[in-house]
């Protein structure tokens, strides 16, 4: 016998995930060895800061995915469970980023490599099971009334991934570490996705 997929359990067990990884952003919080939270210090709230409200937009960007869909089967399951994963990993290498940005830390350019690749591959994941995700609904959700704006999404979001690659090859590279353009690459991100809007929008008019 076949049952139907419920979606409300994906995305219940979605939003217990992204709980727990703000769980880990807390749980992670540096307060200088100090028995009291009062004592953080600045620098470890900016970096929680910043990493909360990006883990916020990646939960945004999930949520908008099950807004323009219903479809959902084993693969787009699996699918979500890679995206859901990949932020889980992606917490580490974002605090360690951030930590080393704020404190200045002084790194090798090995480690620092290693430290962008980890970053980016998480970007690289998180973003591929994404576009995969809109991509396979576009072409399996015959009930969707905008079909074409599940394609630009997934377009949309391959942008991330092509980025991403390139970062991480630049950081196994080592291609312009000392100036951090492995991390300045993202800056791409805007005119490229701002470009594909209007490419897209003078192709399939309004979507």
């Amino acid at each position: 016998m076949k049952f139907l997929h419920n979606i409300s359990r994906v995305e219940a067990l979605s939003d217990g995930v992204f709980a727990f990884a703000a769980t880990l952003l807390a749980a992670t919080l540096d307060n200088g060895q100090s028995d009291t939270a009062l004592n953080i210090d600045t620098v470890s709230f900016a970096s929680f800061f910043i990493s909360f409200f990006i883990l916020i937009l990646l939960w945004k960007a999930h949520y908008n995915f099950f807004r323009r869909t219903n479809y959902m089967d084993n693969w787009v399951i699996a699918f979500n469970a890679v995206f859901l994963f990949s932020v889980l990993y992606f917490i580490f290498p974002l605090k360690s980023i951030l930590y080393s940005i704020f404190r200045q830390f002084a790194v090798t350019q090995d480690s620092l490599s290693n430290l962008f690749e980890l970053y980016g591959s998480a970007i690289f994941f998180i973003f591929l099971s994404l576009s995969i995700m809109y991509y396979y609904t576009y072409k399996k959700d015959q009930e969707n009334l905008a079909p074409i704006k599940m394609l630009f999404y997934a377009r949309h979001f391959g942008i991330f991934v092509f980025i991403a690659a390139i970062s991480i090859l630049l950081s196994y590279l080592k291609i312009g570490l000392q100036f951090g353009l492995s991390g300045m690459i993202y800056m791409l991100l805007g005119p490229i996705c701002w470009f594909h809007g209007v490419w897209s929008r003078k192709r399939y008019g309004s979507f």
